[in-house]
């Protein structure tokens, strides 16, 4: 089952895009216009983007640009549908990043044929986690190494939560999910806001997530990161929990012991004044100073600025 969302201001073709698709067992979520369909995908990160082209507020080519601008959402596939047949129309999409261009009128199963065979490729060939479809580790270390072997200049922000197993173990996988989910989107909206259409949002696994932005953005994408999850993570907790500011759960040899609210912590690494030579030794630096940050007992992050 995939997540799908459709911007088409003609509410007969969006009904019919949604019942098809749903017929197959899709999810699908649609919107009037171009800027609603944009904001859902950067909080949904969808597996499938349909766009119409002429939309109020913001139209299907100016949706897509946006989305493959950016490194968080460059890989989600986008399908662009519209009545314009010609040539320079369909080019002006493929210039932008469309995986595929479909003019209407369409048969309904040729464009579900066409969107699932789009999305089959898609997910065997980006490497991205399931739960928030951010890149994974595969993407994370092309990206990094092709930043170390292009001499530029950045910064890596690495990003773990404190106190996550016993909140699983006390709340289930479910809730702990929705944990996951939350913070991805803190870091997502912290690096829109903060950050640079090149920066790249990746999720490591579990509960570690990593940013690679610039230097000079660094320090107040944490900030922002702490302030929306330290704002916002209680609200997960039973009031009992949230009233004593802890929890009692047993720790990995079996022993029962009182675990604080969850906080969160961030090593910052760069090539500031210091060089790296491949991804495994910025990744173990990385996981240094994410240590370091572990070690405050509160919220916080921790920067790097030793030298060769």
């Amino acid at each position: 089952m995939a997540k799908i969302i459709v911007a088409d201001d003609d509410s007969g073709i969006a009904e019919l895009i949604k019942f098809t698709f749903e017929n197959e067992g899709h999810n699908v979520k649609v919107f009037r216009n171009g800027l609603d369909a944009y904001e859902a995908v950067l909080k949904e990160m969808p597996d499938l983007v349909i766009l119409d082209v002429m939309m109020p507020k913001m139209n299907g080519y100016e949706v897509c640009e946006k989305l493959k601008g950016v490194s968080s959402t460059r890989l989600i596939p986008v399908i662009i549908l519209t009545s314009q047949s010609q040539t320079k129309d369909k080019l002006t999409g493929l210039k932008l990043g469309a995986d595929d261009y479909i003019t209407k009128p369409f048969d309904s199963l040729e464009l579900l044929a066409r969107a699932e065979g789009i999305i089959n490729r898609y997910s065997e060939t980006r490497a991205v986690n399931p739960l928030t479809g951010l890149p994974g580790n595969v993407s994370i270390e092309k990206e990094v190494s092709a930043r170390i072997g292009a001499g530029k200049k950045f910064a890596v922000l690495w990003i773990d939560l404190d106190n996550f197993k016993s909140y699983n173990d006390n709340y289930g996988f479910e809730k702990g999910d929705v944990i996951i989910k939350q913070t991805a989107k803190f870091i997502i909206d912290a690096v829109h806001q903060l950050g640079t259409s090149e920066d790249m949002i990746g999720h490591v696994g579990g509960d570690d997530f990593i940013v690679v932005t610039e230097i000079s953005s660094a320090e107040n994408i944490c900030k922002e990161i702490i302030k929306h999850f330290d704002e916002n993570i209680a609200s997960n907790y039973s009031e009992e929990d949230r009233t004593r500011g802890y929890i009692v759960s047993k720790d990995r040899l079996g022993k029962v012991q009182a675990f604080p609210i969850m906080s969160i912590s961030i090593g910052i690494v760069s090539n500031e004044i210091r060089n790296f030579i491949h991804y495994a030794q910025l990744a173990e630096t990385a996981a240094e100073v994410k240590a370091v940050a572990k070690g405050i007992p509160k919220s916080s992050y921790f920067k790097d600025r030793r030298k060769d």
